[in-house]
């Protein structure tokens, strides 16, 4: 049976197309019986931008009022893709008025809004979704099922980092990235955030952290072209050791003046019988180790993508064929509606964006303080 989900969007921007371009997608690859997409309204603060997603997605109407989204009956989901610091704003609007939401990551801009946040959608029950898309990865499914099999024995060791060269030039002018009232951090918050989601749903829960940072272009022009330079608010460099529940430990970065490096999510997790790695740059393929082999073949392996790994048969009929980042929305977005239309649980709630964010926050402390932090 088809059942219809309205959608309200907040924030037109590039991430909104992703988003729609996602709840669009869902029902081709999985069936309408899971939910098809309505699109009621959408509101940006931006005319032009409202607008134009409007006539180009197929919105019934526009607004740059986001309550109108909020206070609108014939809207199911509300949809957060706008830039970080109005998360909160948005999202708690929305759960006091009842509606189910889906909010792009972070949650918020600090752990205390996160916090809030949780609780209130949890009082509510209603469903909170956060767009932590990297958890949808068929290959972190697949790694995630070698270390709670026990196939790599007892994890010992986590080590990732998330590297860019989006900033590198130092004459780019500041953008809201770099003011920590709209972004909440630098390079944590933007690119680490993402290498702390896939560590907690592979993981679990980290308890320690001690984290340094660097300020690499402490000032930036102010627009682009200016003499003028103002601060850099936050880092573009962070590392931190940590320890996580089950008694391993990591070491965790995220540098976006990285240079050489475009997209360049890598980790690896080292167990007692085996160890497994992998690189969003070669997104289709993860290396494993396993210590049990004969001698004579003990070695990394390929193990190639294929349809035999959960949520990549949706795309492709053979292994070995990229699927990309907007496929992982779409995953994501099936799991949102699954979750509203057959109650099928989901990993990435309003709690699971709160730990993040408490993480971040606790990184944030042991950098400014130099010491071991406990993760509250």
């Amino acid at each position: 049976m088809t059942q219809k989900i309205r959608i309200g969007l907040v924030g037109a921007g590039w991430m909104g197309k992703a988003h729609a371009s996602a709840l669009a997608n869902a029902q081709l690859l999985f069936g309408p019986e899971y939910g098809v997409a309505e699109f009621a309204i959408v509101a940006d603060a931006n005319e032009a931008s409202a607008k134009n997603a409007m006539e180009k997605i197929g919105f019934e109407r526009m607004s740059t009022d986001f309550m109108d989204v909020i206070n609108a009956d014939d809207v199911d989901l509300v949809d957060i893709a706008t830039p970080n610091s109005f998360h909160y704003t948005v999202a708690k609007a929305a759960l006091e008025a009842g509606k189910n939401v889906y909010c792009e990551k972070p949650l918020s801009i600090s752990a205390e809004e996160s916090k809030e946040l949780a609780e209130l959608a949890a009082k509510k029950g209603v469903i909170n979704y956060v767009g932590y898309n990297n958890t949808m990865n068929p290959a972190n499914a697949y790694v995630r099922e070698l270390v709670q099999s026990g196939a790599l024995g007892r994890i010992v060791r986590f080590q990732g980092t998330y590297d860019q060269d989006q900033l590198l030039d130092e004459s780019l002018p500041i953008t809201w990235r770099h003011i920590n009232k709209l972004a909440g951090s630098g390079a944590l918050g933007d690119l680490g955030a993402h290498l702390l989601s896939i560590s907690q749903f592979i993981m679990g829960d980290i308890t320690r952290v001690n984290a340094m940072t660097e300020t690499v272009f402490p000032k930036r022009p102010k627009s682009a072209g200016s003499d003028e330079l103002v601060d850099v608010e936050n880092e573009d460099i962070v590392t931190f050791m940590c320890k996580y529940a089950n008694g391993a430990i990591g070491t965790i970065a995220a540098d976006r003046v990285a240079t050489g490096r475009k997209n360049y999510l890598m980790y690896e997790i080292q167990g007692t019988k085996g160890s497994v790695r992998y690189d969003l740059e070669r997104m289709g393929e993860v290396q494993v180790y396993f210590h049990d082999d004969d001698v004579r073949d003990r070695g990394f392996r390929t193990v190639l993508l294929n349809p035999e790994h959960k949520g990549y048969s949706a795309f492709q009929p053979a292994g070995g064929i990229s699927i990309a980042y907007n496929d992982m929305k779409i995953l994501e977005v099936h799991e949102l509606f699954a979750a509203l239309t057959h109650n099928e649980p989901y990993a990435c709630n309003f709690e699971f964006g709160y730990k993040i964010d408490r993480t971040i926050a606790a990184v944030l402390e042991s950098a400014k303080n130099e010491a071991w932090v406990d993760v509250q």
